[in-house]
Protein backbone atom coordinates (compact mmCIF):
# COMPACT_ATOMS: atom_id res chain seq x y z
CA UNK A 1 0.00 0.00 0.00
CA UNK A 2 2.79 2.33 0.41
CA UNK A 3 3.89 2.12 -3.18
CA UNK A 4 0.20 2.69 -4.24
CA UNK A 5 0.13 5.82 -2.14
CA UNK A 6 2.60 7.12 -3.15
CA UNK A 7 2.34 7.01 -6.47
CA UNK A 8 -1.29 8.55 -5.54
CA UNK A 9 0.48 11.20 -3.94
CA UNK A 10 2.15 12.06 -6.41
CA UNK A 11 -1.24 11.96 -9.05
CA UNK A 12 -2.49 14.00 -6.53
CA UNK A 13 0.54 16.80 -6.29
CA UNK A 14 0.53 17.70 -9.76
CA UNK A 15 -3.21 18.02 -10.33
CA UNK A 16 -3.57 20.50 -7.54
CA UNK A 17 -0.33 22.05 -9.62
CA UNK A 18 -2.62 22.62 -12.90
CA UNK A 19 -5.87 22.86 -11.66
CA UNK A 20 -6.16 26.54 -12.05
CA UNK A 21 -4.73 26.38 -15.42
CA UNK A 22 -6.97 24.00 -16.69
CA UNK A 23 -10.16 25.80 -15.59
CA UNK A 24 -8.87 29.08 -17.05
CA UNK A 25 -7.34 27.22 -20.22
CA UNK A 26 -11.24 25.84 -20.56
CA UNK A 27 -13.09 29.29 -19.61
CA UNK A 28 -10.64 31.14 -22.33
CA UNK A 29 -11.89 28.51 -24.69
CA UNK A 30 -15.53 28.51 -23.85
CA UNK A 31 -15.98 31.99 -24.49
CA UNK A 32 -14.61 31.67 -27.78
CA UNK A 33 -16.91 28.89 -28.74
CA UNK A 34 -19.77 30.47 -27.57
CA UNK A 35 -19.22 33.30 -30.11
CA UNK A 36 -18.22 31.57 -33.07
CA UNK A 37 -20.42 29.04 -34.90
CA UNK A 38 -19.48 25.99 -36.40
CA UNK A 39 -21.21 27.02 -39.47
CA UNK A 40 -18.74 29.72 -39.47
CA UNK A 41 -15.65 27.49 -39.33
CA UNK A 42 -17.06 25.37 -42.02
CA UNK A 43 -17.25 28.35 -44.67
CA UNK A 44 -13.62 28.92 -43.63
CA UNK A 45 -12.08 25.59 -44.41
CA UNK A 46 -13.41 24.71 -47.77
CA UNK A 47 -9.83 24.21 -49.15
CA UNK A 48 -6.30 23.35 -48.52
CA UNK A 49 -4.53 26.56 -49.27
CA UNK A 50 -2.07 27.70 -46.65
CA UNK A 51 -4.54 30.74 -46.00
CA UNK A 52 -6.74 28.64 -45.27
CA UNK A 53 -5.27 25.95 -42.94
CA UNK A 54 -3.55 28.83 -40.94
CA UNK A 55 -7.34 29.89 -40.52
CA UNK A 56 -7.83 26.00 -39.28
CA UNK A 57 -4.67 25.95 -37.10
CA UNK A 58 -6.28 29.22 -35.24
CA UNK A 59 -9.67 27.82 -34.91
CA UNK A 60 -7.88 24.64 -34.01
CA UNK A 61 -6.16 26.38 -30.69
CA UNK A 62 -9.03 28.39 -29.59
CA UNK A 63 -11.01 24.96 -29.64
CA UNK A 64 -11.71 21.92 -27.51
CA UNK A 65 -8.20 19.91 -26.23
CA UNK A 66 -9.99 16.61 -25.67
CA UNK A 67 -8.65 14.28 -28.37
CA UNK A 68 -11.86 12.37 -29.02
CA UNK A 69 -14.02 15.83 -29.31
CA UNK A 70 -11.54 17.11 -31.76
CA UNK A 71 -11.54 14.12 -33.55
CA UNK A 72 -15.37 13.56 -33.74
CA UNK A 73 -15.63 17.29 -34.87
CA UNK A 74 -13.04 17.05 -37.65
CA UNK A 75 -15.02 14.38 -39.07
CA UNK A 76 -18.19 16.49 -38.80
CA UNK A 77 -16.74 19.58 -40.27
CA UNK A 78 -15.66 17.38 -43.48
CA UNK A 79 -19.05 16.24 -43.74
CA UNK A 80 -19.99 19.48 -43.86
CA UNK A 81 -17.79 20.66 -46.73
CA UNK A 82 -14.46 21.26 -44.89
CA UNK A 83 -11.41 20.19 -46.84
CA UNK A 84 -10.00 17.04 -45.37
CA UNK A 85 -6.66 18.88 -44.81
CA UNK A 86 -8.32 21.83 -43.04
CA UNK A 87 -10.29 18.90 -41.02
CA UNK A 88 -6.98 17.44 -39.79
CA UNK A 89 -5.41 20.44 -39.34
CA UNK A 90 -8.29 21.83 -36.75
CA UNK A 91 -8.06 18.45 -35.32
CA UNK A 92 -4.48 19.09 -34.60
CA UNK A 93 -4.23 22.46 -33.66
CA UNK A 94 -7.40 21.45 -30.94
CA UNK A 95 -4.98 18.75 -29.19
CA UNK A 96 -1.95 20.43 -29.74
CA UNK A 97 -2.60 24.69 -29.23
CA UNK A 98 -4.80 24.94 -26.84
CA UNK A 99 -3.77 27.65 -24.41
CA UNK A 100 -4.31 24.79 -21.46
CA UNK A 101 -1.54 22.78 -22.36
CA UNK A 102 0.28 25.08 -22.99
CA UNK A 103 0.17 26.54 -19.22
CA UNK A 104 0.15 23.21 -18.07
CA UNK A 105 3.38 22.57 -19.64
CA UNK A 106 4.68 25.80 -18.32
CA UNK A 107 3.54 24.68 -14.77
CA UNK A 108 5.18 21.14 -14.72
CA UNK A 109 7.90 21.20 -17.00
CA UNK A 110 8.95 24.99 -17.68
CA UNK A 111 8.23 27.47 -20.41
CA UNK A 112 10.45 26.62 -22.94
CA UNK A 113 8.45 23.53 -23.65
CA UNK A 114 5.92 25.46 -23.81
CA UNK A 115 7.64 27.66 -27.03
CA UNK A 116 8.73 24.12 -28.27
CA UNK A 117 5.00 23.14 -28.68
CA UNK A 118 3.59 26.19 -30.25
CA UNK A 119 6.65 26.14 -32.46
CA UNK A 120 6.24 22.04 -33.39
CA UNK A 121 2.40 22.05 -33.87
CA UNK A 122 2.75 24.08 -36.72
CA UNK A 123 5.36 22.49 -38.42
CA UNK A 124 3.57 19.63 -38.06
CA UNK A 125 0.54 20.93 -39.52
CA UNK A 126 2.60 21.85 -42.22
CA UNK A 127 4.27 18.58 -42.84
CA UNK A 128 0.85 16.84 -42.91
CA UNK A 129 0.17 19.23 -45.32
CA UNK A 130 2.86 18.54 -47.63
CA UNK A 131 2.36 14.82 -47.39
CA UNK A 132 -1.60 15.01 -48.07
CA UNK A 133 -0.56 16.78 -51.35
CA UNK A 134 1.93 14.42 -52.56
CA UNK A 135 0.09 10.99 -51.33
CA UNK A 136 -3.17 11.55 -50.83
CA UNK A 137 -5.15 10.25 -53.74
CA UNK A 138 -8.79 11.51 -54.93
CA UNK A 139 -9.46 7.87 -55.14
CA UNK A 140 -8.58 7.50 -51.35
CA UNK A 141 -10.29 10.48 -50.28
CA UNK A 142 -13.85 9.63 -51.87
CA UNK A 143 -13.82 6.11 -50.34
CA UNK A 144 -13.08 8.60 -47.04
CA UNK A 145 -15.84 10.81 -48.05
CA UNK A 146 -18.31 7.87 -48.58
CA UNK A 147 -17.51 6.25 -44.99
CA UNK A 148 -17.91 9.45 -43.11
CA UNK A 149 -21.20 9.91 -44.62
CA UNK A 150 -22.85 6.94 -43.18
CA UNK A 151 -22.07 8.71 -39.78
CA UNK A 152 -20.90 5.56 -37.91
CA UNK A 153 -20.26 6.64 -34.31
CA UNK A 154 -17.03 6.68 -32.55
CA UNK A 155 -16.65 8.62 -29.48
CA UNK A 156 -17.98 11.72 -27.99
CA UNK A 157 -20.20 12.03 -31.21
CA UNK A 158 -22.64 13.84 -29.60
CA UNK A 159 -20.45 16.57 -27.84
CA UNK A 160 -19.38 17.37 -31.01
CA UNK A 161 -22.22 17.82 -32.79
CA UNK A 162 -23.79 20.38 -30.18
CA UNK A 163 -23.50 23.76 -31.65
CA UNK A 164 -23.21 25.95 -28.47
CA UNK A 165 -22.52 29.08 -30.16
CA UNK A 166 -25.09 32.32 -29.31
CA UNK A 167 -27.33 32.39 -31.92
CA UNK A 168 -28.70 35.98 -31.31
CA UNK A 169 -28.05 38.52 -33.69
CA UNK A 170 -25.81 42.08 -33.31
CA UNK A 171 -22.13 42.96 -32.85
CA UNK A 172 -19.18 40.55 -31.38
CA UNK A 173 -19.60 43.05 -28.41
CA UNK A 174 -22.72 42.49 -27.93
CA UNK A 175 -22.90 39.30 -28.57
CA UNK A 176 -19.99 38.42 -26.14
CA UNK A 177 -21.70 39.89 -23.23
CA UNK A 178 -25.57 39.15 -23.47
CA UNK A 179 -27.03 36.23 -20.94
CA UNK A 180 -27.10 34.11 -23.85
CA UNK A 181 -23.56 34.03 -24.02
CA UNK A 182 -23.01 33.75 -20.20
CA UNK A 183 -25.15 30.83 -20.53
CA UNK A 184 -23.25 29.61 -23.88
CA UNK A 185 -19.98 30.10 -22.10
CA UNK A 186 -21.38 27.67 -18.88
CA UNK A 187 -22.48 25.16 -21.31
CA UNK A 188 -19.38 24.60 -23.12
CA UNK A 189 -16.98 25.00 -19.90
CA UNK A 190 -18.39 22.09 -18.28
CA UNK A 191 -18.95 19.76 -21.44
CA UNK A 192 -15.38 20.53 -22.05
CA UNK A 193 -14.59 19.33 -18.18
CA UNK A 194 -16.73 16.51 -18.74
CA UNK A 195 -14.85 15.38 -21.70
CA UNK A 196 -11.78 15.68 -20.92
CA UNK A 197 -12.05 14.11 -17.39
CA UNK A 198 -11.31 10.44 -17.79
CA UNK A 199 -8.10 11.60 -19.97
CA UNK A 200 -6.87 13.85 -17.11
CA UNK A 201 -7.72 11.29 -14.93
CA UNK A 202 -6.16 8.33 -16.32
CA UNK A 203 -2.71 10.26 -17.13
CA UNK A 204 -2.35 11.85 -14.22
CA UNK A 205 -2.71 8.11 -12.50
CA UNK A 206 -0.31 6.75 -14.88
CA UNK A 207 2.22 9.21 -14.74
CA UNK A 208 2.17 8.86 -10.75
CA UNK A 209 2.57 4.99 -11.16
CA UNK A 210 5.41 5.69 -13.40
CA UNK A 211 7.15 8.07 -11.23
CA UNK A 212 6.82 6.14 -8.39
CA UNK A 213 7.50 2.52 -9.59
CA UNK A 214 9.86 2.81 -12.45
CA UNK A 215 13.51 3.79 -12.07
CA UNK A 216 14.81 6.37 -13.71
CA UNK A 217 17.69 4.09 -14.94
CA UNK A 218 15.20 2.26 -17.00
CA UNK A 219 14.43 5.53 -18.92
CA UNK A 220 18.15 6.48 -19.31
CA UNK A 221 18.50 3.32 -21.19
CA UNK A 222 15.72 3.04 -23.00
CA UNK A 223 16.47 7.01 -24.70
CA UNK A 224 20.21 6.51 -24.70
CA UNK A 225 20.63 9.36 -22.56
CA UNK A 226 24.27 8.44 -22.48
CA UNK A 227 24.97 9.49 -25.95
CA UNK A 228 23.40 12.74 -26.49
CA UNK A 229 23.59 12.17 -30.54
CA UNK A 230 21.75 8.58 -30.60
CA UNK A 231 19.49 10.15 -28.09
CA UNK A 232 18.34 13.20 -30.35
CA UNK A 233 18.09 10.74 -33.18
CA UNK A 234 16.12 8.28 -31.16
CA UNK A 235 14.04 10.43 -28.92
CA UNK A 236 11.53 12.17 -31.89
CA UNK A 237 11.70 8.31 -33.39
CA UNK A 238 10.25 6.27 -30.23
CA UNK A 239 8.24 9.60 -28.26
CA UNK A 240 5.44 9.01 -30.32
CA UNK A 241 5.19 4.98 -30.13
CA UNK A 242 5.75 5.27 -26.43
CA UNK A 243 1.83 7.28 -26.53
CA UNK A 244 0.81 4.94 -28.56
CA UNK A 245 1.22 1.95 -26.22
CA UNK A 246 0.35 3.99 -23.09
CA UNK A 247 -2.76 4.90 -24.37
CA UNK A 248 -3.01 8.41 -22.68
CA UNK A 249 -4.20 11.06 -24.71
CA UNK A 250 -5.29 14.93 -24.55
CA UNK A 251 -3.45 17.05 -21.66
CA UNK A 252 -3.57 13.96 -19.64
CA UNK A 253 -0.36 12.84 -21.55
CA UNK A 254 1.36 16.12 -20.27
CA UNK A 255 2.55 14.78 -16.57
CA UNK A 256 4.06 11.66 -18.13
CA UNK A 257 5.94 13.52 -20.60
CA UNK A 258 7.43 15.53 -17.64
CA UNK A 259 7.83 11.69 -16.02
CA UNK A 260 9.48 10.63 -19.33
CA UNK A 261 11.33 14.37 -19.24
CA UNK A 262 13.12 13.46 -16.03
CA UNK A 263 13.36 9.92 -16.89
CA UNK A 264 16.03 11.30 -19.72
CA UNK A 265 13.79 11.13 -23.29
CA UNK A 266 15.20 13.97 -25.87
CA UNK A 267 13.81 17.48 -26.04
CA UNK A 268 12.32 16.61 -29.10
CA UNK A 269 11.37 13.47 -28.15
CA UNK A 270 9.09 15.04 -25.59
CA UNK A 271 7.35 17.17 -28.46
CA UNK A 272 6.73 14.12 -30.57
CA UNK A 273 5.02 12.11 -27.68
CA UNK A 274 3.20 15.24 -26.88
CA UNK A 275 1.68 14.98 -30.19
CA UNK A 276 1.15 11.34 -30.48
CA UNK A 277 -2.52 11.68 -28.71
CA UNK A 278 -3.85 11.85 -32.00
CA UNK A 279 -2.76 8.28 -33.02
CA UNK A 280 -2.93 6.08 -30.26
CA UNK A 281 -4.54 2.71 -30.57
CA UNK A 282 -8.69 3.75 -29.30
CA UNK A 283 -7.99 7.06 -31.76
CA UNK A 284 -6.90 4.90 -34.88
CA UNK A 285 -10.09 2.69 -34.40
CA UNK A 286 -12.27 5.45 -34.96
CA UNK A 287 -9.83 7.00 -37.51
CA UNK A 288 -10.90 3.43 -39.36
CA UNK A 289 -14.81 3.78 -38.61
CA UNK A 290 -14.65 7.29 -39.99
CA UNK A 291 -12.96 7.01 -42.77
CA UNK A 292 -12.03 3.32 -43.60
CA UNK A 293 -9.20 1.23 -42.73
CA UNK A 294 -7.17 2.71 -45.75
CA UNK A 295 -7.38 6.05 -44.59
CA UNK A 296 -6.92 5.09 -40.76
CA UNK A 297 -3.71 3.70 -41.66
CA UNK A 298 -2.55 6.76 -44.41
CA UNK A 299 -3.63 9.38 -41.50
CA UNK A 300 -1.78 7.26 -38.99
CA UNK A 301 1.37 6.77 -40.79
CA UNK A 302 1.33 10.31 -42.09
CA UNK A 303 0.78 12.10 -38.51
CA UNK A 304 3.30 9.70 -37.18
CA UNK A 305 6.08 10.78 -40.29
CA UNK A 306 4.95 14.53 -39.25
CA UNK A 307 5.54 14.01 -35.48
CA UNK A 308 8.80 12.73 -35.50
CA UNK A 309 9.39 15.58 -38.15
CA UNK A 310 8.32 18.17 -36.13
CA UNK A 311 10.31 16.50 -32.80
CA UNK A 312 13.38 16.99 -35.36
CA UNK A 313 12.99 20.26 -35.61
CA UNK A 314 12.51 21.39 -32.29
CA UNK A 315 14.85 19.51 -31.64
CA UNK A 316 17.71 21.67 -33.77
CA UNK A 317 15.51 24.44 -33.39
CA UNK A 318 16.06 24.91 -29.51
CA UNK A 319 19.49 22.93 -29.52
CA UNK A 320 21.64 25.57 -31.61
CA UNK A 321 19.70 28.21 -29.85
CA UNK A 322 20.54 26.88 -26.59
CA UNK A 323 16.89 26.79 -24.72
CA UNK A 324 17.48 23.15 -23.96
CA UNK A 325 17.33 23.22 -20.38
CA UNK A 326 20.11 21.67 -19.06
CA UNK A 327 18.54 20.29 -16.16
CA UNK A 328 16.03 17.75 -15.62
CA UNK A 329 13.81 18.64 -12.51
CA UNK A 330 9.98 18.51 -14.00
CA UNK A 331 7.19 19.29 -11.64
CA UNK A 332 6.43 15.41 -10.82
CA UNK A 333 7.62 14.34 -7.97
CA UNK A 334 6.45 16.81 -5.19
CA UNK A 335 3.76 14.19 -2.98
CA UNK A 336 2.22 17.77 -0.77
CA UNK A 337 0.07 20.40 -1.23
CA UNK A 338 2.25 23.85 -0.19
CA UNK A 339 0.03 27.01 1.38
CA UNK A 340 1.29 29.02 -1.97
CA UNK A 341 0.43 31.05 -4.58
CA UNK A 342 -0.84 27.90 -6.51
CA UNK A 343 -3.42 27.56 -3.75
CA UNK A 344 -4.66 31.09 -4.05
CA UNK A 345 -5.17 30.41 -7.97
CA UNK A 346 -7.25 27.65 -7.20
CA UNK A 347 -9.36 28.77 -4.29
CA UNK A 348 -10.44 31.80 -7.37
CA UNK A 349 -10.76 29.98 -9.96
CA UNK A 350 -12.87 27.11 -7.95
CA UNK A 351 -15.03 30.12 -7.39
CA UNK A 352 -15.73 30.67 -11.06
CA UNK A 353 -16.14 27.22 -11.67
CA UNK A 354 -18.67 26.99 -9.22
CA UNK A 355 -20.53 30.28 -10.98
CA UNK A 356 -20.00 28.47 -14.20
CA UNK A 357 -21.45 24.89 -12.76
CA UNK A 358 -24.98 27.09 -11.31
CA UNK A 359 -25.35 28.36 -14.48
CA UNK A 360 -24.83 25.28 -16.03
CA UNK A 361 -27.56 23.84 -14.08
CA UNK A 362 -29.95 26.30 -13.42
CA UNK A 363 -30.21 26.56 -17.48
CA UNK A 364 -30.89 22.72 -18.39
CA UNK A 365 -27.38 21.67 -18.95
CA UNK A 366 -27.43 19.12 -17.07
CA UNK A 367 -29.62 16.45 -19.56
CA UNK A 368 -26.42 17.42 -22.35
CA UNK A 369 -24.24 15.68 -20.70
CA UNK A 370 -26.22 12.06 -21.46
CA UNK A 371 -26.07 12.98 -24.74
CA UNK A 372 -22.29 13.32 -24.82
CA UNK A 373 -21.44 9.89 -26.52
CA UNK A 374 -25.20 9.88 -28.62
CA UNK A 375 -25.93 9.38 -32.33
CA UNK A 376 -24.27 12.59 -34.40
CA UNK A 377 -27.27 12.36 -36.77
CA UNK A 378 -30.00 12.65 -33.83
CA UNK A 379 -27.58 15.05 -32.08
CA UNK A 380 -26.49 17.15 -34.71
CA UNK A 381 -29.12 19.94 -34.00
CA UNK A 382 -29.68 19.03 -30.03
CA UNK A 383 -28.82 22.24 -28.81
CA UNK A 384 -28.63 25.44 -29.94
CA UNK A 385 -28.39 28.60 -27.79
CA UNK A 386 -31.10 31.18 -28.90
Amino acid sequence: MGAIGHALAIAGSMAWEILWALILGFALSAVVQAVVRRSTIVRLLGDDRPGTLTVATGLGAASSSCSYAAVALARSLFRKGASFTAAMAFEIASTNLVIELGIVLALLMGWEFTAAEFVGGPVMIVAIALLFRLFLRERLLREARHQAERGVAGSMEGHAAMDMAVRREGSFRQRLFSREAFTAVSHVFVMEWAAILRDLVVGLLVAGAVAAWVPDSFWRHFFLSGHPTAAALWGPLVGPLVAVVSFVCSIGNVPLAAVLWNGGISFGGVIAFIFGDLIILPIINIYRKYYGIRMALFVAATFYAAMVAAGYVVELVFGTTGLVPERRHAAVMAAHVSWNYTTWLNIAFLAITAILVARFVRTGGVPMLTMMGGDPEKDETAHHHG
